[in-house]
């Protein structure tokens, strides 16, 4: 009998939402939330003998305690498999599931699997380190992901040969492998060129990456007359963060009031970034977010006005399809208001 140990978030573990999201590390025994469609589809071959519980937002706020204080929950039951989320696209659960996967998989010499949405940070971050079932982008995804993820778990567990990523449902690691075919190489490639030219369907040997290109819009020429906004992933906010920006894989982003603001000082402004070392920017937000900088350009003629609001977030491991959402809202906001050129900071 192969045994599991199960990791899973607040919310899955029944203990609340995002104001449970701090909640400390806590194993109990057997199966929770999810565990159970995950038990099903384990059928006899596997036991799960233990459910791992840690809130989002404290794991990622305390990454190297958490890790540790989980491992060593991990260990005590001797598992044969540890299995995480599915993860979907919530981006901080994601890359818990991602860095305890890993540190299990290096410490305890176990195999591990998760699942994810493709674009959950957590999925660029550690797809190199442990396989990741490909999911919906959502939970209503998962009676899809949590057979996937069983298979693709025994047959780790059982030291069986994997497929490729497409046979067996996990998302592509970027490790290549020398295989053997029954044509050669140039054969296979005028095949797979000639049913390009028909449009008929093919499958690439050698997948290429696939960049998000942004044209950019043309220059302001009248800058004189501009009005410009202040745009940041840097994570600066109002000294005691008032709405909770979340340290890394952010939900959501701020917009704040600088009108009559010359200066980010000390006082005032910090950063709620979890990603980089917040010493310096605590002592002068400025030098994240220029305030200080754009009001001289403003008193010397170069621009028109500095826009009142400014908007930020978080970029630490912030999913590209928040990121996006983020930017669509925000940015009709800033046509409205009349901004013909924005300036984005990041860290």
């Amino acid at each position: 009998m192969i045994k599991v140990v199960h990791y899973i978030n607040q919310f899955y573990g029944g203990i609340g939402g995002e104001e449970k999201a701090d909640v400390k590390p806590e194993v109990r025994e057997g199966v929770i939330g999810p565990g159970m469609a995950l038990k099903a589809a384990l059928g006899n071959d596997a036991q799960i003998v233990a459910t791992v519980i840690c809130g989002d937002s404290y794991f990622n706020e305390n990454l190297e305690e958490a890790t540790a204080e989980i491992l060593q929950m991990v260990k005590a039951y001797e598992p044969d498999l540890f299995i995480a989320g599915p993860a979907f696209n919530a981006g901080r659960y994601g890359v818990a599931c991602g860095s305890i996967c890993k540190a299990v998989k290096e410490s305890l010499n176990i195999p591990v699997v998760s699942g994810m949405y493709p674009e959950n940070p957590g999925v660029d971050m550690f797809k190199k380190d442990f396989h990741i079932v490909e999911t919906a982008n959502a939970a209503t995804g998962m009676r899809q992901a949590i057979p996937t993820i069983a298979k693709l778990g025994l047959k780790l567990a059982k030291g069986e040969t994997l497929g490729a990523p497409a046979e067996e449902g996990y998302i592509p690691r970027g490790v290549r492998k020398n295989i053997f075919k029954d044509e050669r190489g140039s054969k296979r490639a005028v095949n797979m060129l000639v049913a390009k030219l028909k449009g008929e369907a093919f499958s690439t040997e050698y997948a290429m990456p696939d960049f998000d290109r942004v044209a950019p819009n043309p220059p302001v020429l009248d800058l004189k007359n501009a009005r410009i906004a202040l745009v940041t992933s840097g994570g600066i906010v109002p000294k005691g963060n008032p709405d909770r920006i979340e340290a890394s894989s952010a939900s959501k982003y701020g917009k704040y009031d600088i009108e009559g603001v010359m200066d980010l000082t000390e006082e005032t402004y910090e950063t709620a970034h979890g990603g980089y070392d917040p010493v310096y920017a605590n002592q002068d937000s400025d030098r994240v977010l220029p305030v200080d900088v754009l009001r001289d350009l403003e008193k010397e003629g170069v621009i028109g006005k500095l826009h009142r609001y400014f908007y930020t977030t978080v970029g630490n491991g912030t999913s590209v399809a928040n990121a996006k959402k983020f930017a669509s809202t925000f940015s009709q906001e800033l046509v409205k208001d009349g901004v013909q050129a924005v300036i984005l900071t990041s860290t």
